[in-house]
């Protein structure tokens, strides 16, 4: 690593937390802990990392890094970004609040966000350690997406670096506004992707419970199939056959509604985050 900064984590013992402290350690960086919890700091004294109290380990950050969740970050943001050196740089793990504009900021501190990818269901992974980490952040390398509001080639380096450290390993940063990074996570993945994921599961336990398909035997079909299905819609790997595209079109027709594509509006993002951060309304 050619340069190191001081970053602070702050909510070093939550999940999120000990999963970026577990990779900083690792690293050269000057990394200061920062835990209000009792059962946090437990976490943390536990993993060995001593703990700084947080004006003591904000004061002269190039970055904080504020691993806390997004209902916390407009009071925890209002704590510590009056007490950081001009020049710092905020980083948050999720773009809602910053979006949404919850977030306490100075025109002299850089507020950036990032997020991982998670590691891809096309990842070639060779190892066992690979194969166990579907998370990403310990074994399997995995992309990230980061946004920063300033066109300072230096800051934007601290940020990558701090990105790659706390999501390592990681292939690529990939750069968008903090607005796309919004419309990425939650609309593109959480919105669609996870509630699939949901529904599949929904859809093998009906196959087993009300079917009476062994459920062994439902298991084996549906994980493969949903390897085909991601590979052929995701990649084109195969051409699906005529008979599967129409009990896609039956599928598509009984389940998905004609204006599914309107949450991408700007009006359905806003509502989406709003019920996500427990808002009447997005207020910018």
């Amino acid at each position: 690593m050619s340069e190191t900064y001081s970053i602070a984590v702050i909510g070093a013992g939550g999940k999120m937390g000990m999963r970026v402290s577990n990779n900083l350690v690792q690293t050269d960086h000057d990394v200061r802990y920062v835990e209000n919890s009792p059962a946090g700091q437990e976490r943390t004294r536990e993993a060995g990392r001593e703990l700084t109290d947080g004006p003591t380990a904000v004061a002269d950050a190039d970055i904080i890094v504020l691993a806390v969740p997004d209902l916390a970050l407009a009071a925890v943001t209002a704590e510590y970004v009056p007490q950081l050196k001009s020049g710092a740089t905020c980083l948050t793990l999720d773009p809602a609040a910053a979006y949404a504009g919850l977030l306490t900021t100075r025109d002299d501190v850089i507020q950036a966000v990032a997020h991982p990818c998670h590691p891809s269901v096309f990842l070639e992974r060779t190892t066992k350690e690979e194969w166990a980490d579907t998370f990403g952040g310990i074994a399997a390398p995995q992309d990230a997406v980061a946004a920063i509001e300033s066109d300072d080639e230096a800051k934007k380096k601290i940020v990558e670096t701090t990105v790659r450290a706390i999501y390592a390993p990681v292939i690529d940063v990939h750069w968008v506004t903090i607005k796309q990074l919004a419309q990425l996570e939650p609309t593109l993945v959480e919105t669609i992707a996870c509630m699939i994921g949901e529904l599949l599961n929904e859809a093998l336990d009906e196959a087993i419970h009300t079917m009476g398909v062994p459920e062994a035997a439902a298991r084996s079909i549906l994980y493969g199939h949903t390897q085909v299905a991601l590979a052929n819609g995701l990649r084109g790997d195969n051409p699906f056959s005529d008979a599967c595209l129409i009990a896609m079109k039956y599928g598509r027709e009984a389940i998905i509604k004609d204006d599914w594509k309107k949450i991408f509006r700007d009006d359905e993002l806003d509502k989406n985050l709003a019920q996500m951060l427990h808002l009447d309304k997005i207020e910018r």
